[in-house]
């Protein structure tokens, strides 16, 4: 039997073309991919170039969140994408893309995304991969100058995916290290395939490269972690031609007054503070129990989440912003183990905590509007992960079209 259109698909497309077009640019991606196969005229509204400038320019600038959970080493590779433009979780199917590549019962782990772009670590081989979901095509990348790295080596913090203009093909990889004493970074073009590193010169930051300083923010700038301390952090500082990055060293000077420390990663049942990394900005998390009984148990809760900068010199992290206490009693929830990623894009800095409570996974997602100083907490549809490993979470832009 013929498959027709329905009413509703009728209708639609009888809509004015510049109000088609306007409607079709704010959805995500996969649904715009959805809409080609309804009929020939949409599928010629999304080819007409004026859309396709007018498109990616839009999602290049747009945020997603992407999280990658699996069971099993033999589980089929997904990415699971949210964008605030959309309602629901989409998936990106890569694992047959992946599958010239991978061999068989290797571990994977999602280091980061940007544009059509996603970097993969494997921890057996110890090499990274790349895989454009779009083109199809998936690239291994040889080893930095550093040599085989595994999956523990990388640090969310310390490396930045820069896809390249949409259409080009091309990214970079960053990466933040301490070679000996020396704070180095490493960057990978694939239009070369090459590596090339240099060795941080120590530096005083200037108020204009200093996250901190909001007004005179240089959004061009990219910091990146080389260590991270319980009191001093090491974080180099470049331009976007990526020449003679310069280090920092700012130092925590906040009161320490409940207990352990935890940075990137903690476990909520010994650790009271975690330390969550990001473009040059740290987000404290402080926990504890929230009664008795929960002392007794083990069972701790958020009980608030700070937000600090880099200095005006650069020597001291200074602080921000603190979530209300009326968005801490909306995420205020029991958690055994919890980590988190941090990173700016278009004046807003987005922070992810994700916690495991008896097999069960929550995820947060915190923004912060620099110009306004405002924090909000967005709203994320149901994400079942009961029974899975949490394997890599990043923030990104959009995918672009091709």
């Amino acid at each position: 039997m013929e498959n027709r259109p329905n009413s509703t698909t009728v209708g639609f497309t009888l809509l004015p073309s510049e109000l088609i077009h306007f409607i079709i640019l704010r959805l995500a991606l996969p649904d715009i991919f959805h809409l080609k196969s309804v009929n020939k005229f949409i599928t010629s509204v999304i080819s007409d170039q004026d859309f396709l400038r007018d498109y990616n320019l839009r999602s290049s600038s747009s945020t997603w969140l992407f999280v990658y959970k699996k069971r099993w080493h033999r589980d089929p590779v997904v990415i699971h994408g949210f964008t605030r433009s959309s309602e629901r979780w989409f998936k990106v199917m890569i694992g047959d893309i992946l599958k010239p590549v991978i061999p068989p019962g290797e571990d994977l782990y999602f280091l980061t995304a940007s544009g059509n772009f996603f970097l993969f670590a494997l921890n057996c081989s110890r090499e990274v991969v790349s895989v454009n979901p779009m083109t199809k095509k998936v690239q291994k990348v040889p080893h930095s100058p550093l040599g085989p790295r595994g999956t523990s080596s990388w640090r969310r913090s310390g490396i930045k995916l820069l896809a390249g203009p949409p259409g080009s093909g091309r990214f970079r990889f960053l990466f933040a290290e301490m070679v000996g004493n020396s704070p180095t970074l490493f960057e990978y073009d694939s239009r070369t395939n090459e590596w090339k590193s240099t060795v941080a010169r120590e530096s005083v930051v200037s108020p204009n490269m200093s996250p901190s300083r909001i007004e005179n923010r240089d959004g061009d700038r990219i910091f990146l972690s080389a260590s991270n301390g319980p009191r001093r952090s090491v974080v180099i500082s470049v331009g976007p031609d990526m020449n003679e990055p310069v280090v920092v060293q700012p130092v925590f000077s906040g009161v320490v007054e409940d207990g352990e420390l935890a940075v990137g990663f903690s476990w909520g049942s010994v650790i009271n503070r975690l330390h969550i990394y990001g473009d040059g900005r740290m987000l404290i998390v402080r926990s504890g129990p929230d009664s008795l009984d929960d002392a007794n148990q083990g069972i701790r809760v958020v009980k608030g989440v700070e937000l600090w900068g880099l200095g005006p010199n650069g020597r001291q992290w200074a602080f921000v912003s603190r979530v209300p206490n009326g968005l801490i009693d909306e995420i205020k929830k029991p958690y055994g183990v919890m980590m988190g990623c941090l990173e700016e894009r278009e004046g807003t800095i987005g922070a992810i905590l994700m916690s495991n409570f008896e097999g069960v996974w929550d995820i947060i997602w915190l923004s912060f509007d620099i110009e306004k100083s405002k924090w909000a907490l967005d709203p994320l549809p149901e994400f079942k992960m009961q029974g899975s490993n949490m394997a890599g979470v990043t923030f990104s832009s959009g995918l672009t079209i091709c």
